[in-house]
Order: structure tokens, then sequence, then C-alpha cells
């Protein structure tokens, strides 16, 4: 397939990391790629690399076709060549420049002008970076980088340089931003929300390899490991065993300091001993002791904690295995919910995605 971007690289930082990333983005199908993973993964190196400002130990980059390093050949094609526009984590406008000036230094200011237009700084235009806030430096870096027209767009951590208040009111503008732009874009980040209000496609990196990608909604809905379940935030994660098999579904054994339950799922596939994943919020809590719904895991379970979170509840519950469910407060507030109350938690079998058991 031509409108992809292929990277296969490797590359030594110390004796104890290296990063070995196999990165493919149908660029088609991804307008923005969110770069997601643990700080220390290795993924302002592996930007680096596709910018051209690192060199990778081997492998190749090719873009559209284009090979951009190829280190069998001895090819690297400069920066400037691979047309790569790269977005620093402190924005590194120059101090000494006005606005106008930052955007018009790559391009005719013709083009500065459309694009100070275009990303509301007009007004803004004969101001130095020092006297404007974070949001709008970020958007004056962004229109900075589009300026000469990159092929790709390379961003590191954004939104990291802004107020956690700027940060939230900014994500959505930003991706806004970038499909406005037209150019496929990758964007660095450790932050779930972010991933999540950014991205088309995600691939997560993990102790400098890419373990999973996708679009987003499903790589975080179906993780495909532990390292990657832990990796998006998925709060339970069960060592389970495979006890049967019927009419398209598992029965999956879970087992816990104080006790053992059974669960179904979806039967996808899996063999032996494998990782039942459930996010906290596709877990309900009821006081209803009985089946009385469709859903096909019933849990009996005692509270062990409630944790209020703004307009949620984090609710520790004990299932002879412990588990987490997500309620909004109100629902807490109208349970009752305490610690040591006895409740059911239930979890729809659709919820329950396994993830291999890597070290079986």
């Amino acid at each position: 397939m031509a409108d992809q971007l292929i990277c296969q690289c490797r590359k030594r930082l110390s004796k104890a990391f290296e990063v070995e990333a196999d990165l493919r983005i149908p660029l088609d199908r991804a307008p923005v790629t969110v770069l997601f993973g643990p700080s220390g993964s290795g993924k302002t190196t592996l930007l680096r690399m596709l910018a051209g400002l690192e060199r990778p130990d081997a492998g190749s980059i090719v873009f559209r076709e284009t090979a951009w390093f190829d280190g069998a050949r001895a090819l690297d094609l400069p920066p400037q060549q691979r047309r790569a526009g790269f977005l620093f984590q402190d924005y590194a406008l120059f101090p000494h420049l006005t606005v106008a000036e930052n955007v018009s230094y790559a391009a005719p200011r013709e083009t500065a002008g459309k694009l100070l237009d275009a990303f509301g700084l007009a007004e803004l235009a004969g101001s130095k970076p020092r006297a404007i806030s974070g949001g709008q430096q970020q958007r004056v870096a962004l229109a900075r980088a589009l300026a000469a027209a990159p092929a790709l767009l390379l961003l590191d951590e954004p939104l990291s340089a802004l107020d956690a208040a700027t940060r939230s009111r900014t994500r959505h503008e930003l991706r806004r931003m970038l499909l406005a732009s037209g150019v496929p874009s990758i964007v660095v980040t450790h932050d779930r929300m972010e991933a999540v209000a950014l991205g088309d496609w995600m691939a997560v990196m993990v102790d400098g390899r890419i373990r999973q990608s996708g679009p987003v909604q499903e790589v975080f809905g179906r993780p495909a490991d532990l390292q990657v379940a832990e990796s998006v935030g998925v709060e339970n994660v069960l060592s389970a065993e495979i006890v049967g098999r019927e009419s398209g579904l598992l029965l999956l054994r879970v087992s816990g300091p104080a006790g053992e339950a059974r669960i179904q799922c979806v039967d996808s596939g899996e063999t032996g001993p494998v990782f039942a994943c459930i996010r906290a919020e596709d877990v309900a809590i009821t006081r209803e002791m009985h089946q009385v719904s469709s859903a096909r895991n019933r849990l009996a379970g005692r509270v062990r904690s409630v944790i209020g979170e703004g307009a949620l509840a984090r609710v520790d519950l004990d299932c002879g295995f412990p588990l987490v469910a997500l309620v909004t407060a109100q629902s807490a507030g109208e349970l009752g919910l305490r610690e040591g109350e006895r409740v059911s938690a239930v979890v729809k079998a659709t919820a329950v995605h396994l993830a291999a058991h890597t070290g079986a």
C-alpha cells in the first residue's frame, strides 16, 4: 500500500536500553496517529529518527514509497529533504522575533498571513512570544511548522508545557487544527485523555518496542497483552484460565486471595492461560443479588473502599479477587455504598477482553 509510513529501525541508547521499533501507519486511515507509552519508553527517540534528527543504527524508514533511511544502502535523507515538520515540547519559538516573523521564517509573507488568520493569530502578529499565553505559543509553533508545507508533522508532547486547565481546553482545538491542516500527524503523549481526544490511530510503545497498533478505541478496548493493558490504564487485569467453551462463549476461572469465580466472555479463539481485561467503567454495581438482567457475569462481592473522583466514584470490591468499578457519585450515593457492604458486580460478556499471557 503506497499511502503509508513504515519504520523498522533499531538504535541503542545505552547498554541497557535499545529502541527497536516496527511502526506501520496507514496514512489514508490515520490523519492523526498517537505514539503512546510511559515516559522513557523511546517515543521521542523514534520521533527524532523519523524527522532525521537522529540516525538509526540499522533498519529503514519509508514514507509513501520514498525511502528516508536505509541502513543497508547507507541512505539517510537530511531533515529538509524529508519535509517533516517537528513541533518540540517547549515550542522553540525565536524569542527575539514577533509572532508574524516566527511564522514567516520558513514561508512567504502571503502564506504566513493566511496561517496567522487560520490560527487566530492575526491580532498577535506584532507580539513577542514572551508576551502571549502558552496556548497561543502552541498555535504559533504549529503555524510555523506548517508554513514550510511539510509532508508529515511530528509533535513531541505538544500539550506538556501547558497548565492542566489550559491543556484540557486545548486538546480538541489542537485536533481541529491538525485535521484542518490536511497533513498527516504523529503526536507523542503519555496521557490517556490526550490519546483519546487527539488520535485516530494509536501505537503503544513499551521498553523501546511497538507492542500494539490500531484504531484508538480498539487498542484501548482490546489490549494485546499485559504490558499494553497496564500502559493504557485498564484497571482490572485478571489472571484467568479457560475452563470451557459453549455457544460462542468462553468460561473463565479467575482466582484470587479469597477465592475464585467463573466469568464468561466472547470466544475469540484463545487457548491456555490468559489475562481477562475489564475496564472499571464496564463494571456495574447493584444491590440485587440474583440475576435480573441479560448480563452474563454477576459476581457477589464486598465493598472495600469508595473514593470520590469529582463526578465519579472509584469503588474497590472484593469478589474473591480485587475488582475496581467506576460509577457516578450519584449512583454511589443512591446505592449507599460503604466499606463492608455486600453488593453484586455486573459485567457483560462483551466487556471482558482477553490478552495474551506472555509469561505462560
